[in-house]
């Protein structure tokens, strides 16, 4: 592919709004829609963003960083852009699909590219009874929540409460507590990629509790289905040098 017709979006920084004025300058602007590629330019935060709201058109995406941590982006450079898209590396993800169902009976659906996460609504900690494929697993987490992460989103928030970092390409998913009180010693789990956990909150009312995909927040959930969606696919194109397996790799052996 060419790349000739390049989409340029950014986040509402100041970095990230000088870099989009200066590559429409040098490359112009392609509508989305009929792009051989989007650049994403921002942080970490603004490329969840940018794949959800493309997630329907599977045209390539390529970051650059001008936000903070930048661990799903590239360099940012503005020479020979469309040569760089040219030697990219493409990688595809699937998202996670969840199904929150609430004390009103009400359904919510939502896509997670990072992680599913049910959290506490009160100082009181949750009860979850978690089973995976129709079978209990876990009769009763006691714990400020838990959450269902892919390989990409291992190194995010499940890093953060000591879960297992996932290298892509492993056809694993993390489950993974929140600050657990009992079982203590349970460090979470992984699962195959096809699996569907299921957490179903105990004693709803006293201690409700939110899931949230991503950027959606479902309250006062009683039943959180997450299953990967096979039919969804991302496509990330990353610098031969910024490998994301590579990254996820070497952020194991980080001291």
């Amino acid at each position: 592919m060419n790349f000739r017709k390049i989409a340029f979006v950014a986040a509402d920084s100041v970095p990230a709004r000088r870099a989009l004025h200066k590559l429409e300058r040098r490359y112009g602007n392609a509508d989305a829609a009929k792009a051989d590629a989007i650049v994403a330019l921002g942080g970490d935060g603004f490329m969840l963003e940018t794949l959800h709201r493309f997630i329907e058109l599977r045209t390539p995406i390529y970051g650059m960083n001008r936000g903070t941590v930048g661990f799903l982006m590239n360099n940012y450079s503005e020479p020979d852009l469309p040569a760089r898209l040219r030697r990219a590396e493409e990688v595809r993800l699937h998202p996670l699909a969840m199904t929150a169902r609430t004390a009103s009976g009400q359904r919510h659906r939502a896509l997670a590219i990072n992680e599913v996460s049910l959290l506490r609504q009160t100082r009181q900690s949750c009860h979850l009874r978690i089973l995976v494929d129709g079978s209990v697993r876990m009769s009763d987490l006691i714990a400020d929540g838990a959450l269902v992460a892919t390989p990409a989103g291992s190194t995010a928030y499940n890093l953060s409460a000591h879960g297992t970092i996932v290298p892509i390409g492993t056809g694993l998913m993390a489950l993974t507590p929140i600050s657990a009180f009992r079982p203590r010693r349970w460090r979470g789990a992984l699962l195959p990629h096809r699996a569907v956990v299921t957490f179903e909150i105990q004693d709803a009312d006293k201690r409700p509790v939110a899931a949230v995909a991503d950027f959606t927040e479902v309250r006062n959930v009683v039943r959180v289905d997450v299953r990967e969606d096979r039919a969804s696919t991302l496509h990330l194109l990353f610098d031969p040098e910024h490998n994301l397996e590579e990254r996820i790799l070497a952020e194991q052996f980080q001291p």
